[in-house]
């Protein structure tokens, strides 16, 4: 979208009364409220041809109205040409087997090298604007070296109803989300729901700790052990999660909560690093070169916001996590 459009309806009796945002929204149909919102007090909206400032404002019937959108302002971050293993991409959304190590969003000490920037100079002039500027639309992250599926809004229409389905969390809706982990030992349930609210550390904060439930966020983490490593006698498992809410390091935190942290976690299976005298020494190298924690998101389904089809995509375990469980399975 390079230049200004414009677009104009009269308004029905099922608009009648109606407050001027809410009508738009019927109307329009791809931009967010929101959005729309703040066209309105930006003077692009003109109700019998006089521009109304008020979103409240209700709409008499057969009223002519008229919305003008400002081309989106150029992508903040710049751009930067990166490989990226793209899955799926239509004009809405772009699904990435994102590797460990990249970042997901600009902050302090990474303003660069991400993967917003890399799919701004991916995605170009399918961008057409999110909140007026030319961006990915970020739904979900992924942590730093956690590798793995993660789909990303390419408009306006995309973003709102993936960011309905995210909330959700699958609850009622067809979001799933499902995570290969492998932990330390074998939890004494093969299946079960870690339900623990999260916050982060007050001590160190890049850290995030289990509170209690009037201090921290609701987090529910479903689990499953697919396997014991080496099957005889089990020094670890690999885990198949679930979530039901997406707080910030959910699995790693809710898992070392359960005593069984996730091999190569730094910051929370740290009392573990002992463990790894007594894998082989195949493991003990497959895992000094994972060299991150041992996390995939590895099944991601959603609806698409445009079309109403279900997608779903699964990524196989990347070489180094593939490495390390097959060193596992080999025994001690």
């Amino acid at each position: 979208m390079n230049d200004a459009t414009r677009q104009e309806w009269i308004v029905d009796e099922d608009g009648a009364g109606e407050r001027l945002d809410r009508v738009l929204a019927r109307l329009q149909g791809s931009l967010s409220r929101s959005r729309l919102q703040a066209l309105i007090r930006d003077g692009q909206v003109t109700l019998d041809g006089a521009p109304v400032l008020d979103p409240n404002r209700k709409v008499p019937g057969g009223a002519r109205l008229a919305l003008t959108v400002p081309p989106p302002a150029p992508a903040e971050p710049a751009g930067e040409a990166m490989a990226l293993a793209v899955v799926h991409e239509d004009e809405d959304v772009i699904v990435i087997d994102k590797p460990a190590g990249l970042v997901v969003h600009p902050a302090a000490g990474h303003d660069s090298g991400t993967l917003v920037n890399a799919l701004i100079a991916h995605c170009g002039e399918s961008l057409s604007g999110i909140g007026g500027v030319k961006r990915p639309g970020i739904v979900h992250r992924l942590d730093k070296d956690t590798s793995g599926l993660l789909v990303v809004a390419k408009n306006d229409l995309a973003h709102q109803a993936l960011a309905a389905q995210f909330a959700d969390h699958g609850r009622t809706g067809p979001l799933e989300r499902a995570y290969l982990a492998i932990a330390w030992g074998v939890p004494g349930r093969r299946r079960g729901t870690v339900e623990a609210a999260l916050a982060r550390s007050t001590h160190n904060r890049e850290k995030i700790v289990v509170v209690g439930e009037d201090r921290g966020r609701y987090a529910i983490t479903h689990y499953e052990v697919l396997e014991d490593l080496p099957p005889a006698q089990p020094l670890a498992s690999l885990v198949r999660c679930e979530l039901e809410t997406g707080r910030t390091h959910q699995i790693r935190v809710h898992m070392a909560h359960l005593g069984h942290p996730l091999l190569g976690d730094a910051a929370y299976g740290s009392g573990f690093k002992t463990k790894a005298n007594r894998l082989s020494a195949e493991a003990r190298e497959a895992l000094s070169t994972l060299s991150r924690q041992a996390l995939h998101a590895a099944v991601l389904g959603f609806e698409h916001p445009r079309s109403g089809k279900l997608l779903r995509f699964e990524s196989p375990l990347p070489p180094d996590m593939a490495a390390l469980l097959m060193a596992l399975r080999g025994g001690v």
